[in-house]
């Protein structure tokens, strides 16, 4: 398993992963991909935090926030009532850009996984490639699908990042074909293409987020009091499983074994 940090939530002081340092773009993915505060997003400290580590270490970058909503609600109205843009102005950082992933052009990138589940290749923001350091900053939250828990963090973190013009199903305001056949396995070929291009991950644990059923946005929160940091997705992810004493997706599973068959 590769470094882990695990911070109390009010003493969190954001160290990036080595790629940001002297970077010349780091683009930050955080979870808010819905107008309900933390912990269904992440929280504004714990983000705020990432900023400013990011800008300790790259005093010149250029550093995009990128995000795609999931949601009737408009992408500057949930940035809004979320309060990014008064963090934004708080922050009076003219290197900081807030960017719509649904706006971007976006590429081909290829599954690195020899056998796909069902993507061998997804389109995604061509930014991504145009950047020397890329942060998942998530919060944490159990769903339940087909019976399943359904753990999203670092990792799922990255739905946001895919164009509904291209994934839609029967709404264009969500992600339709990236629950086709099955969340699960469409999460492993998700962490093959984009997964594995990310060097660092962060997940906001001072709240976890306990949904009733498959949505989301509606359940109870349950203070756990940490931020998990680390430069590898899978690893991030598990360390934050197990602080929060929830079970293991199938996904995670999967993603580790296909890891260890090289």
């Amino acid at each position: 398993m590769t470094d882990i940090t695990v911070a109390d939530s009010p003493s969190f002081h954001y160290v990036p992963p080595p790629a940001a340092h002297g970077a010349q773009r780091v683009i930050v993915k955080p979870n808010l991909g819905y107008p309900v505060p933390a912990p269904v997003t992440v929280g504004l400290p714990v983000l705020r935090e990432v900023l400013l580590g990011i800008r300790r270490v790259a005093p010149r970058a250029e550093i995009v926030i990128l995000e795609g909503v999931c949601t009737r609600v408009t992408f500057a109205e949930v940035m809004a009532r979320l309060g990014v843009n008064r963090l934004l102005a708080e922050l009076d950082d003219p290197g900081l850009r807030l960017l719509d992933a649904d706006t971007l052009p976006h590429k081909t990138y290829s599954n690195t996984f020899r056998q796909p589940q069902r993507f061998d290749r997804m389109q995604a923001p061509a930014l991504l490639e145009e950047a020397d350091c890329r942060v998942s900053v998530a919060g944490f939250k159990r769903t339940t699908l087909k019976g399943r828990p359904l753990i999203s963090a670092a990792i799922k973190n990255l739905y946001g990042l895919f164009p509904r013009a291209v994934y839609r199903a029967r709404s264009p305001h969500a992600r339709g074909q990236l629950h086709v056949p099955d969340v699960q396995r469409i999460l492993v070929d998700v962490y093959f293409t984009l997964g594995v291009r990310f060097e660092g991950a962060v997940v906001d644990l001072t709240h976890k987020f306990i949904s009733r059923d498959w949505q989301p946005d509606e359940g109870t929160a349950v203070p756990v009091g940490r931020v998990v940091t680390g430069t590898d997705l899978l690893d991030v992810d598990l360390r934050a499983v197990e602080l929060a004493g929830e079970p293991c997706s199938d996904y995670f599973q999967t993603i580790a074994r296909q890891r260890r068959a090289g």
